[in-house]
């Protein structure tokens, strides 16, 4: 395990706290042999849509006390989402080397949520402060999806566990080589850790990254191109007549 792996260890299923297995999320196929090690300070998950991949990091955000609806700490009392508590995590023990004072979970499907809870923050006349402040300073309903996600990336973020679902689909490739820049230069200094649900291929080239696969029952780390994601990725572009006469073929 590396040693800069400042926060989360690790997370095993509590088997005495499980009832039922029938309904969901107790019936994702990994939770039974759920035992997670993280051993970098960036980890991808990934896997099919319904795997189980956000489910999980909203357990993460419980347990680390943050929002499972999106947001920092700040937003625990928040309800500008519709999830706002996480079943899994009642199941589930952390293993932290230190608890984070910090962190943030951006939710790409909340992200409008989140703008309009800042902006309602700045019409309350009893809110004290710039609601703006830590977000690059204006309403993130005046700016595209893209430079919204940019700005609380880029000016909120500094250390601390930071929990990312999906950051690609609001994010151009250069978009997601300035996400992928900007997390080495924390990560370099040493006060933070990064968990990242993903289907970019792309963001998964992060030098030294765990990459935990959801597709089969046990959770495993393998490579970039052990991932469908990089091999549907590469043999499109690779030849992209040859690949459309196979998906027409089928």
């Amino acid at each position: 395990m590396d040693s800069r792996v400042s926060y989360l260890l690790g997370l095993k299923l509590v088997r005495d706290r499980l009832g039922s297995t029938s309904s969901f999320p107790f019936n994702l196929k990994f939770l039974s042999t759920l035992n997670l090690q993280f051993k970098v300070p960036v980890t991808f998950f990934v896997g099919e849509n319904g795997s189980g991949k956000s489910t999980l990091l909203e357990a993460i955000a419980s347990l680390c006390r943050l929002p499972v609806s999106g947001g920092g700490r700040n937003e625990l009392s928040a309800s500008h989402a519709p999830e706002n508590d996480s079943a899994l995590a009642k199941v589930l023990r952390p293993s932290f080397r230190r608890q984070p004072r910090d962190g943030f979970f951006l939710r790409a499907e909340f992200a409008a949520h989140f703008a309009s809870l800042l902006d309602d923050r700045k019409s309350d006349p009893e809110f004290i402060g710039n609601p703006y402040a830590r977000y690059g300073g204006r309403s993130l309903h005046m700016q595209s999806h893209g430079e919204a996600f940019l700005a609380i990336l880029q000016n909120r973020i500094r250390e601390g566990v930071f929990l990312l679902d999906e950051p690609e689909s609001a994010l151009s490739p250069q978009r997601q080589l300035a996400l992928l820049i900007l997390i080495h230069e924390l990560v370099e200094k040493g006060e933070s850790q990064f968990i990242i649900a993903t289907h970019s291929p792309l963001l998964m080239t992060y030098p030294g990254a765990q990459i935990i696969n959801f597709d089969r029952p046990e959770l495993s780390s393998i490579s970039l191109e052990e991932t469908s994601h990089y091999q549907i990725t590469r043999g499109i572009l690779d030849d992209p007549s040859r690949y459309w006469n196979y998906l027409l073929e089928e």
